[in-house]
């Protein structure tokens, strides 16, 4: 197995970031341990002073992802895997977000994933290889009430990567978007906010997913160090997808999308086909 490659990790002061420097750690690779708070993951790379590299990042801040760039360059000199995990959640029926709070997840989840990725894919083109690791959700794929604008984040992450991986094939970069579903992380705990406004109207819906969400946090069957494990070997594998999803949850709802995707398509067929010019063939 190749010990040498450099992981980029963001967000790992908790849940899957952690998961990932910790497993990645452990197999030997190099590995750059970012959060915001860097204390938070100063337990982590103690143990590894040779292969490991602890930086702040706050991946809305541009001056960071700058320096934290030219550090790596300066210490390993190279990255091969970039795992855009940093990211918050937001519980609210669309109507009741707020919009400062809206745009503040949209800046994390997406342009900040997006402004790291576009800041990195230079030297991944350099070097013509790399893999890009897109943490998205299986709220990325299926969207759910009581989290509306969380997937709005996700489903843009899932669109950008899925242009980014048509665009940079050819240079010999990858790309993996990794749908969870729910895990025991702190996502669904204090790491997500609540909208102070409630609109009754939406008790049956939104409300209650939201309780729903709530109430399992801590008791999710998904396993943060087993998706850890299974994100490397995605990005170790030959041909690697370009989806990954992770745990029977994110499955079942993907194969429904599926379902659902298809009864649309094939019952309006003939509508679909109507709205076009007519051809010799009509």
């Amino acid at each position: 197995m190749e010990t040498k490659k450099v992981w980029f990790i963001t967000g790992c002061s908790t849940g899957f970031g952690r998961e990932l420097a910790k497993e990645t750690l452990k197999q030997g690779y190099n590995v750059v341990v970012t959060a915001r708070n860097i204390s938070d993951v100063e337990d982590i790379v103690k143990e590894y002073p040779d292969k490991a590299l602890a930086l702040r990042l706050d991946v809305t801040k541009p001056e960071e992802i700058n320096q934290a760039k030219a550090t790596i360059l300066e210490r390993f000199g190279r990255i091969d895997v970039l795992v855009n995990n940093a990211g918050i959640g937001y519980f609210a029926a669309l109507e009741e977000s707020e919009e400062a709070e809206v745009r503040r997840m949209f800046e994390i989840n997406f342009f900040g994933l997006a402004n790291l990725t576009n800041a990195i894919l230079p030297i991944l083109r350099k070097q013509h290889s790399g893999h890009v690791v897109n943490v998205a959700s299986i709220g990325g794929l299926m969207a759910f009430p009581g989290v509306g604008f969380y997937n709005a984040t996700k489903f843009a992450v899932d669109g950008f990567s899925e242009a980014l991986s048509k665009e940079v094939r050819h240079l010999g970069i990858k790309v993996t978007i990794v749908a969870p579903g729910p895990f025991r992380t702190d996502w669904a705990g204090r790491s997500a906010r609540n909208s102070p406004v409630v609109i009754d109207d939406y008790r049956e819906t939104a409300a209650a997913n939201m309780d729903t969400i709530r109430g399992y946090s801590g008791s999710q069957p998904g396993d943060p160090a087993k998706a850890a494990r299974a994100i490397i070997t995605a990005v170790n594998a030959e041909n690697p997808p370009l989806r990954l999803l992770l745990g029977a949850s994110a499955l079942r709802n993907a194969r429904i999308k599926l379902d659902e995707l298809k009864r649309d398509f094939d019952n309006w067929e003939e509508l679909t086909l109507s709205a076009d010019f007519p051809t010799d063939e009509q």
